[in-house]
């Protein structure tokens, strides 16, 4: 089972970012909400910041972040600044 350890959080390079603006955008206010992932999520984070975690790590990120987040994680979100994201399940 995948933790928030095997979250990928970077700069996106040119092509990726541009990849990601054909992309649904998705939007959130400040929350906390259990989220398990039954694919793989890339996203481009545009606005926001959150941090995520499995109850024993967490990790954190924000505008500018390019996300993968793992089939089968299970983890908390803790959107503590408005998000707005593109994403793409695979």
């Amino acid at each position: 089972m995948p933790t928030v350890k095997d979250v990928i959080v970077k700069k996106p390079s040119p092509e990726e970012q541009s990849q990601a603006e054909s992309w649904p955008i998705w939007e959130c206010q400040p929350s906390e909400f259990d989220w398990a992932y039954t694919q793989t999520e890339t996203c481009l984070i545009l606005e926001g910041q959150v941090t995520i975690s499995d109850g024993e790590n967490e990790v954190s990120f924000g505008q500018g972040d390019w996300v993968v987040f793992p089939v089968d994680l299970e983890c908390i979100w803790k959107v503590k600044k408005p998000v707005r994201k593109h994403y793409n399940f695979s």
